[in-house]
């Protein structure tokens, strides 16, 4: 019995990790949801929103020649994936006053996936 709870719990921690990282593959889907607004990859340019390379790891609301919102560029904040997840989830809520007006992702494995996804595109 003890070996069973064993595997079982390795098992669970595993599939957890698995998950936290996300599948790029799932979030490239997701993100057909954010292209009506967003791009990436060679040659992106800015459209209704900014471009998403490189937005890991950067600080909000200083992509080259995108208009932000006075809230996003006075946030202080820097896209990693804790700041993404949460504002992904709930944009306005997040940050209020931001452009996005996107009600958000609700669940866990978009969220987790399109993160994968973005974290693939590189800074130009």
């Amino acid at each position: 019995m003890k070996r069973w709870v064993f595997a079982s719990v390795s098992t669970l921690v595993w599939v957890s990790s698995a998950w936290a990282d996300g599948d790029a593959g799932a979030g490239a889907k997701v993100f057909a949801q954010c292209s009506a607004c967003h791009t990436v990859g060679a040659g992106a340019q800015n459209s209704v929103g900014p471009v998403l390379n490189g937005i890991v790891g950067r600080p909000a609301g200083t992509y080259p020649s995108y208009r932000y919102s006075s809230a996003m560029r006075k946030s202080g904040l820097t896209w990693d994936e804790d700041a993404l997840k949460t504002y992904l989830k709930e944009p306005g809520k997040f940050l209020p006053g931001t452009k996005m007006v996107f009600p958000g992702l609700a669940s866990d494995a978009d969220l987790a996936n399109i993160i994968a996804y973005l974290k693939q595109q590189p800074a130009e």
